[in-house]
């Protein structure tokens, strides 16, 4: 028998991780809100590695108090993540994987992307994700999981803001082609905000090709989701913090927000 896996979070996205560890052999165990932590660190500590699969307002709160016996394995695969994040927890080397197919309640997988995966344990989450027909690849440089991460951050930013001001049931389509103004000005204030997080320019040109890219592999894919108003209120939040206009989001936000 392959070593265990621990999963911290059994959301939607969880427990598609779980279930492609147990198809590739390896012993899944669960960590939710009603189990410690350190209770099941004390029980299980040589998991082969722990994958973080909790919301993006939990991410912080876990990495604080994340057992010691497991800093070094784990997995990570928030939405709008950066390295910034694992590196204020002094994580040095976490797995990351920008997902890049949907998963919601009652609805099967599916894929916009191939998503990339970067790390010690890169070949066991794809592995896993293979068994359950989602494609991945291996990235393997910082450099390229910074692009990746970035790009997704570009995506999910521009596309939930964005549709902020778009009629309810709008479509990254709808976004590129009937308002292609407003998905530029938006695009390229998140990647103000994403390079002050960074610490550096990035590439633009590839990035927004890149985001296009996500458009043009699911079309359909609705712009606005729930989660769209604390996106716009985070974004805000960093240009704040960086000193940035960002003319457009506060824009946005003032006509958008209660």
């Amino acid at each position: 028998m392959k070593q265990s896996l621990t999963v911290i979070g059994l959301g939607e996205l969880g427990s598609v991780f779980a279930r492609g560890f147990l198809r590739t052999g390896h012993p899944v165990y669960p960590v939710t809100r009603e189990i410690s932590m350190d209770e099941a660190a004390e029980q299980y500590p040589q998991m082969k590695a722990v994958l973080v699969a909790t919301g993006e307002a939990d991410l912080h709160p876990v990495l604080e108090q994340v057992p010691q016996v497991w800093r070094d394995r784990l997995i990570l695969l928030q939405n709008e993540l950066l390295p910034r994040d694992w590196q204020a927890h002094g994580l040095d080397n976490p797995t990351v994987i920008s997902v890049w197919f949907e998963k919601k309640k009652g609805m099967d997988s599916k894929v916009v992307l191939p998503s990339p995966v970067f790390g010690p344990h890169a070949d066991t989450v794809c592995a896993a994700l293979k068994s359950l027909d989602l494609p991945c690849y291996r990235v393997e440089t910082p450099e390229e999981l910074e692009y990746e991460l970035v790009r997704k951050n570009l995506y999910i930013l521009t596309t939930n803001i964005a549709g902020l001001a778009l009629p309810d049931g709008a479509t990254v389509d709808d976004l590129r082609h009937d308002h292609g103004a407003l998905m530029d000005a938006v695009a390229q204030e998140v990647l103000d905000i994403q390079e002050a997080l960074v610490g550096h320019p990035v590439d633009r040109a590839r990035l927004m090709a890149g985001m296009l890219e996500a458009f043009d592999g699911d079309p359909a894919h609705k712009c606005k989701g729930r989660s769209a108003p604390a996106r716009l209120r985070r974004a805000l939040a960093h240009a704040d913090q960086f000193g940035l206009a960002v003319p457009t989001l506060r824009q946005l936000a003032e006509e958008h927000l209660n």
